[in-house]
């Protein structure tokens, strides 16, 4: 790509670089410039303008753009993922529905290294997306690239997509909120009826129970069936051994992790009963505010695999904004 100011004279058949003002109208940039164009910017008393030509072999923007984009979802359904038309040398990568990010982080970081002028930008992996979310966008930064970067790109995607949408795989879900004199009480279940509706799924039964493991454990195991149990408890669980994980232990199940180094969210638990994933909510989660639930919750919902690790490694990046209800800021004094 030649980029550059030429006499006025040897601008046509080029792309006009900058925008430039008439006295009724304007010539954006991007245009490929006229003989009527050349003969408007004569008009304003220019004897040059800035353009770019493309070099034998470029590719122009939106054909690369496009061609970029289709090589990272070779199959759009699948991957749940819509492809807009290449405008300005750029394509939005959009979710069809409602579910979890999942990207090849290797690949797209090769990708950026191809050459300056091609570019990729996500939302981090795991990012929990709605329908027609911007998961990806590819921009071409000048107006066409070389050939070979276009062709280099294209093989290194070849495959599996890089980057596709897991969507919400299951239905519906359970809340057990549990209560304490002068606790919180019901306050948060239309917080979690918001979160399950993001993802598509349907909060059925909400039962209330005092603040013992037999009532908890008597929840667990009678009551409707359902994809998901959740558990909100009207005092923290600040133990392994506290009266919900304990609860779960009693009814037959199985505590995978206590805690997650998500802040907030540390109070969290994640466990499985008669096969069926059982979270224990923080506090926090009767807030609509980002906290470490939504990013297991999401992840579960979509029948992704959440392991010990998998909590273990979200520390890095979990320390989400201050939220006003917190009783202690986390903050010093000074």
């Amino acid at each position: 790509m030649k980029f550059g100011p030429v006499p006025l004279h040897q601008a046509e058949g080029a792309t006009l670089a900058h925008s430039v003002a008439l006295s009724s109208g304007k010539l954006r940039k991007g245009l490929i410039l006229t003989g009527e164009h050349v003969a408007s910017l004569a008009a304003l008393g220019l004897d040059e303008v800035i353009v770019a030509r493309p070099e034998p072999g470029d590719v122009p923007e939106d054909e690369a753009a496009a061609r970029i984009a289709e090589a990272l979802v070779p199959d759009p359904g699948p991957a749940h993922l819509r492809l807009t038309r290449a405008f300005t040398g750029r394509v939005n990568l959009l979710a069809t529905a409602p579910g979890v990010a999942r990207l090849d982080p290797d690949r797209l970081n090769q990708l950026n290294r191809i050459d300056p002028m091609l570019t990729l930008a996500t939302v981090p992996d795991h990012r929990q997306m709605s329908e027609g979310g911007m998961v990806a966008t590819v921009k071409i930064i000048s107006y066409a690239v070389p050939a070979a970067a276009v062709d280099e790109a294209e093989t290194l995607l070849r495959g599996d997509a890089a980057i596709r949408v897991a969507p919400v795989r299951l239905a519906t879900a359970r809340l057990i909120v549990t209560e304490i004199p002068g606790g919180a009480g019901e306050k948060g279940v239309a917080a979690m009826e918001s979160r399950l509706a993001a993802l598509g799924m349907t909060l059925g039964e909400v039962v209330t129970v005092p603040h013992r493991q037999a009532e908890i454990e008597s929840a667990l195991t009678g009551g409707a069936a359902a994809d998901l149990t959740l558990i909100l408890t009207g005092s923290a669980t600040s133990d392994p051994h506290d009266i919900a994980p304990e609860a779960v232990r009693a009814a037959g199940g199985r505590i995978e992790r206590f805690g997650m180094p998500v802040d907030p969210g540390n109070l969290l638990f994640l466990g499985q009963l008669n096969d069926r994933p059982v979270i224990g909510l923080p506090g926090c989660a009767r807030s609509p505010a980002l906290n470490g639930a939504d990013w297991v919750l999401a992840r579960i919902a979509c029948a992704l695999p959440v392991t010990a690790d998998d909590i273990a490694g979200m520390g890095v990046g979990g320390l989400l904004k201050e939220i006003p209800s917190r009783p202690q800021p986390r903050a010093g004094r000074t």
